[in-house]
């Protein structure tokens, strides 16, 4: 008899793993997440808006201030910075929205549960998802403060005044401030699930609970509110130097975002999608 030769099944073809690795691919998912739905496109819209307008009448607020008749409330000239820095009160809620539906949203569709089958380590995604909305909102930033400042210097008209040097730093400034507070965000979505619920919490940490704490007179309670991110968030876009310096704010501003990471990090590990 003639012995056949033994026929050994062949394997499969390893799939070649991403470029860069899986965190590559974790964050080029959430890119890609990110853009191909139309809030997040409705949300900069609305976000350049707000700042047109509130940067406009902040810019008219300094110029009715310096041509009244009461000279106690003369503010003299004004740097368009100031006015895009001012504008940041009311504009970071609609950017903050970009870090909190990141999440929220997937919670509220049940997406989140594709998503942690696709990249099972709930840290790389939390990951992942803060390097996309802190890159996207610090680029919005970027913008947002361009346009701020080109509303506001025309209307200041002589009574503004926008070094180049400045101005740019001012810029670059109210960028860093919307990233830190869109991760900020993120984090906070990550470990309450509900988007109300953490725009409350949100609205109560940057302004509600610093309000509430600056009771003139009590240094302790002011110098608690001086810790919360709004109000460390507002000391490094002025250049305070009193209570703490303007570095000091920002770290502070970016504890408080890596906290909230840490927390959406513990939450989501805890319990199931």
């Amino acid at each position: 008899m003639i012995a056949l030769p033994t026929l050994t099944p062949s394997r499969p073809a390893a799939r070649p793993a991403p470029a860069g690795g899986p965190f590559t691919g974790a964050v080029a998912a959430e890119w890609t997440k990110l853009w191909s739905v139309r809030s997040t496109w409705w949300t900069l819209l609305a976000a350049v808006l707000t700042m047109a307008a509130t940067a406009g009448q902040l810019a008219i607020y300094a110029v009715n201030a310096n041509t009244d008749d009461d000279p106690t409330v003369n503010p003299g000239i004004v740097d368009v910075g100031e006015i895009v820095a001012g504008a940041l009160d009311l504009t970071q809620y609609v950017v903050l929205a970009l870090g909190l539906f990141a999440i929220s949203s997937e919670f509220a569709t049940g997406t989140i549960r594709t998503t942690l089958r696709c990249t099972p380590s709930r840290g790389r995604v939390l990951a992942a998802k803060a390097v996309v909305v802190g890159g996207v909102t610090f680029l919005a930033g970027l913008l947002l403060g361009a346009v701020g400042a080109a509303v506001a210097r025309p209307v200041l008209g002589e009574w503004g005044r926008a070094p180049l040097g400045g101005t740019v730093g001012d810029v670059v400034a109210s960028a860093a401030y919307l990233a830190l507070v869109g991760v900020l965000a993120l984090g906070l979505a990550a470990a309450l699930r509900g988007a109300v619920l953490t725009l409350t919490v949100l609205f109560a940490l940057l302004m509600i609970v610093p309000l509430s704490l600056q009771e003139p007179g009590i240094t302790v309670l002011t110098r608690i509110a001086d810790a919360f991110p709004g109000v460390a968030g507002n000391h490094f876009l002025a250049g305070d130097t009193e209570p703490y310096p303007a570095a000091v704010g920002l770290l502070l501003l970016a504890g408080w975002a890596v906290a909230a990471l840490a927390l959406g990090r513990w939450a989501l590990r805890r319990r199931d999608a």
